[in-house]
């Protein structure tokens, strides 16, 4: 192994997807994460505190990407349309990444420990797509109401994605969730 290699949490982050599908996630170890990825177990250790982290590595970027577009969307629209200004851009960062989603997907749906861990992010997004909407001057109840709609549509466009033959992209899945939230009203 090399000292130091330029991408080791991105090696390591597919080396994990490919241990997760080959072995399952139960029998796959940090070890064999970092062997596979061609890192020592200490890098591994550095980048992540366990391999249940590895699964959700994008969350810090697509919680910025949420929290950016919001505070950048044009003042005029409404706390909802703001809110899923940030979903949309999130979805962008997933967009050419269907296939690691579909992989991701199982991977989470098989494990309860990995379900939980989802719900948790799901509410660290809402927290802070609610916050970017305080800063826009968006009071309660409505940021949390537009923060959690937002999220939901995500949530339901991700699992439209993943989970049909054909899908159109998830930026069209988002968009049709939103217009369905909005035909509810």
């Amino acid at each position: 192994m090399s000292r130091w290699e330029p991408g080791a949490r991105g090696r390591m982050v597919a080396a994990a997807m490919d241990l997760f599908a080959e072995h399952g996630f139960e029998q796959t170890t940090a070890v064999d994460i970092a062997e596979r990825a061609g890192v020592t177990e200490r890098t591994f250790f550095r980048h992540f505190t366990d391999k249940r982290e590895v699964v959700f590595s994008e969350d810090e970027a697509l919680q910025q990407a949420m929290s950016d577009a919001i505070l950048t969307a044009p003042t005029g629209l409404s706390p909802l349309d703001a809110a899923l200004t940030g979903v949309v851009a999130a979805g962008g960062l997933l967009a050419d990444r269907r296939d690691r989603a579909v992989r991701r997907s199982r991977i989470v749906a098989a494990h309860p420990s990995l379900r939980e861990r989802e719900l948790l992010k799901f509410a660290a997004m809402v927290d802070t797509m609610a916050g970017a909407l305080h800063v826009r001057g968006v009071a309660e109840p409505t940021a949390g109401l537009a923060a959690h709609s937002a999220v939901t549509v995500f949530r339901v466009a991700c699992a439209r994605w993943v989970s049909a033959e054909e899908p159109p992209g998830l930026l069209a899945r988002i968009a049709e969730a939103g217009e369905a939230l909005r035909a509810l009203t």
